[in-house]
């Protein structure tokens, strides 16, 4: 992505859509995570490429992982932020690592069809998913579930509201 905020948009989607299945700020944040690798390049000077290793599905998934695992340190952190935006959430290990690996996932793949030298499938050098939309698509496809992401957490923040009202 240009930006990595544009990722909010088909992470929160997703993860909000799935909550039962996702852990929502790990899957989030796995989005955010994975441009580490883009900014230490970009700060050191490294030069092209800048999405390298962390932007594939085999490294990515270590890093989804790893991620995770630091996240699952963090879990009653997250609690409180999600009561906060009044998000119904339960979490455990698997949970938290699936949603790690995933979050991962998706921003590769999002950076795969946006960016040339994302190489999803690395080792190999085949670029399936480069330009299957072109940038301005992908970019509107994530903005679109930015505001289509306000669907399912409205239901969410309506049910949350509900259960603290009948537990009073």
């Amino acid at each position: 992505m240009p930006f990595t905020p544009y990722h909010f948009g088909p992470s929160g989607l997703v993860g909000l859509a799935f909550r039962k299945w996702i852990d929502i700020p790990v899957f989030v944040l796995a989005n955010v995570i994975v441009d580490i690798e883009v900014l230490v390049l970009g700060l050191l000077g490294v030069g092209w490429p800048r999405h390298r290793y962390f932007h594939t599905l085999l490294i990515g998934t270590a890093v989804g992982v790893i991620w995770a695992i630091a996240a699952y340190l963090a879990r009653r952190f997250f609690k409180k932020i999600m009561q906060i935006i009044r998000i119904p959430y339960q979490t455990g290990f698997w949970k938290m690592v699936v949603s790690g690996v995933l979050g991962v996932w998706l921003h590769v793949i999002i950076d795969g069809i946006y960016h040339y030298d994302v190489m999803v499938f690395w080792p190999s050098r085949a670029r399936p998913l480069w330009r299957l939309l072109n940038q301005r698509q992908v970019e509107a496809v994530c903005i679109a579930c930015f505001f289509a992401a306000l669907v399912p957490y409205a239901i969410a923040f309506v049910s949350h509201t509900k259960q603290n009202k009948t537990k009073k």
